[in-house]
């Protein structure tokens, strides 16, 4: 998108975008509803892997388990889930629930799930520009940055080009109750340290500290 867009041309293109991805069904074995986030614009962006079981009942990304060690994650450096979900847009590398494996957990996307959604968050980058990106859990953070272990990103600013400039990835850990990592060192510390790096960067103060 090389044409200079004007706020409310943005706003229009956002609303268009958010109604088009809500219908879309390109994916066979993905369990709709679509879980979008509503349409706004902010120049802070968190990236999800995927949609539980339960978001698609409550139309909205990180509305159960996870979602309630997520925003207490912010919390604690000062916001709330109202104010979070009011002011960052919130992605997925998949915007439908995968569904079960014949073992009763979570499937893991497919590469051709993934591509296909894969337009989606490419069309959102072009549309919000963001600063800040926010990238949680293991599926999101492989589509931006190359490492072996969660603690070679966990705790760490990068920078990381996407749709032709660089912008800053701060990974979390996915906040799965399933999850112990973030739960005992070194996770614990290098989550806390990400959350810190959060709360001191210039764009989240931006959006978060303002009054408007």
């Amino acid at each position: 998108m090389t044409e200079k867009l004007t706020l409310e041309k943005k706003e229009t293109l956002i609303k268009s975008h958010v109604k088009e991805l809500n219908a879309c069904k390109l994916c066979p074995l993905m369990v709709g509803p679509v879980v979008s986030h509503h349409a706004m614009l902010s120049k802070v962006m968190l990236v999800g892997q995927a949609p539980g079981p339960k978001e698609g009942e409550f139309g909205k990304p990180f509305a159960w388990t996870a979602g309630k060690t997520l925003f207490r994650w912010f919390a604690s450096i000062g916001v709330d889930e109202e104010l979070f979900r009011k002011r960052a847009y919130m992605a997925a590398v998949c915007r439908c629930f995968p569904g079960k494996t014949k073992h009763g957990g979570d499937r893991v996307p497919s590469k051709e799930e993934v591509a296909n959604c894969s337009q989606w968050i490419k069309r959102e980058f072009e549309l919000l520009d963001p600063e800040l990106v926010i990238p949680v859990g293991r599926l999101a953070i492989d589509q931006f940055i190359d490492y072996s272990k969660l603690t070679d990103v966990i705790g760490k600013v990068h920078k990381v080009e996407v749709e032709g400039r660089k912008r800053d990835f701060i990974p979390l850990p996915h906040p799965s109750g399933a999850s112990t990592w973030f739960k005992k060192d070194p996770g614990k510390t290098l989550t806390d340290d990400a959350l810190k790096l959060l709360q001191e960067h210039e764009q989240w103060r931006k959006i978060f500290e303002s009054e408007s």
